[in-house]
């Protein structure tokens, strides 16, 4: 490589030529530095576009007030549509009138979740209160809430509306300041045609598989250990047993305690770990001759021990198209009533019972994990009766089927 300065030009030049080699030093410099600049420049050009969205890509701005439990967004995904959603702003919960209550600010994630805090009703349990929540679906539509805070990526499982929320209890709203706002970029959209397109979950088709004959054969109702007829039996579920419990867990229900002294010394770990506590038991009933295989429970927490979604499932010794039938039976607790059969006191349901029915057919289709689903009358519906405690309940006498994913060749082939 030659050097910047020749050896020649290190003689005594003649005087006119005093000045070149600095000319020429200047020069150099002069382009290492142009050459520098926009090395930095197209470095800092390619970093911004890899951080922005492209062009043409599309983004929503909502802001959420504080003082609102839930914001309707009005933007519809599709199944399987990607978008990511970023948040910024400041909400304050101002000082009470106890002298030790402090004014407190946070960002989207909201504050660390304290010990009293459980004693309060949050839609995420396990996010920061006051933290940026959402959901897919209105409530009463089986929209289960979760954790956006300040980032996060999302796909649809199902097509359906965006809430955004505060992680708050109506109390917390009524007195709070400040506004979340949340920027949603739509990184690759979601189906818009056939089954894709249902809101919520599958449309309703039949199901080849679930025969009258098959129908005939599943008791309408199970028992208490006495023999004494009690609940419904006004859901079957098609798949396999992996199939049903990770439904059923995305979905937002969570295993029950199969005892009472199970529930106590769980109970006080998690209030020491400052999580709420869902799983109460419930008690055994039968089916087929013996107890439940899975108990579930959805509920808001701490009002669970008087007010929860819950049912029971068994194994049936049937299949549709070759796979399991899971018989479910479903009810709404509400409170506490007289039971009729030792006069204590037992939990009160729901005497409506088909609302239940579409609790669990809305939670658990908007998982994406449904694939099939349909509501069949048996031969001898079961329209009016008493729970095994004494309790009136009353129904259209319709089953909910559910037909889980990977069982859908099957079932729809048979």
């Amino acid at each position: 490589m030659a050097e910047p300065f020749p050896r020649a030009e290190l003689r005594a030049p003649p005087r006119a030529d005093y000045h070149r080699p600095a000319m020429r030093y200047t020069q150099t410099m002069a382009l290492v530095l142009a050459f520098a600049c926009a090395a930095a420049i197209a470095h800092a050009q390619a970093a911004q576009s890899s951080a922005a969205p492209a062009a043409g890509t599309k983004s929503y701005d909502i802001d959420v007030d504080g003082t609102k439990q839930w914001v309707d967004t009005n933007v519809d995904l599709g199944a399987g549509e990607k978008i990511h959603l970023s948040a910024t702003g400041t909400i304050t919960y101002p000082a009470g009138q106890s002298s030790k209550s402090k004014e407190r600010s946070f960002g989207p994630d909201g504050l660390t979740r304290g010990f009293g805090d459980l004693i309060h009703e949050y839609a995420v349990p396990d996010a920061g209160h006051g933290a940026l929540i959402a959901r897919l679906g209105p409530a009463d539509g089986g929209g289960q809430p979760f954790l956006v805070g300040s980032s996060l990526d999302f796909e649809a499982p199902v097509a359906n509306r965006l809430f955004f929320g505060i992680n708050q209890s109506q109390k917390d709203g009524e007195s709070a300041q400040g506004s979340f706002h949340v920027t949603i970029t739509v990184v690759s959209e979601g189906s818009t045609t056939g089954a894709a397109a249902a809101v919520g979950g599958p449309p309703e088709s039949r199901i080849a598989a679930i025969t009258p004959e098959l129908l005939n054969q599943i008791p309408r109702r199970v028992a208490d250990q006495q023999g004494n007829a009690g609940d419904m039996v006004n859901i079957l579920i098609v798949g396999t047993e992996d199939q049903v419990v990770a439904t059923f867990k995305a979905a937002g229900w969570v295993h029950v305690d199969s005892s009472v002294g199970g529930t106590v010394l769980t109970g006080l770990v998690d209030s020491l770990e400052k999580k709420d506590y869902l799983t109460m038991p419930m008690s055994t009933l039968y089916l087929f001759g013996r107890p439940q295989d899975y108990g579930f429970a959805h509920a808001e927490p701490v009002r669970v021990v008087m007010s929860r979604n819950h049912l029971r499932v068994w194994k049936s010794p049937y299949t549709a198209g070759g796979q399991t039938v899971w018989c479910i039976a479903a009810t709404h607790d509400i409170g506490f009533e007289r039971d009729q059969r030792n006069n204590s006191v037992t939990h009160k349901i729901d005497p409506a019972i088909d609302g239940e029915r579409e609790f669990v057919n809305n939670t658990l289709s908007s998982t994406g994990l449904v694939a099939a689903r349909d509501h069949v009358t048996p031969a001898s519906p079961l329209t009016t009766a008493k729970t095994a405690t004494g309790g009136e309940f009353h129904s259209d006498g319709r089953i909910l089927v559910l037909v889980l994913k990977t069982a859908a060749t099957t079932t729809s082939s048979n």
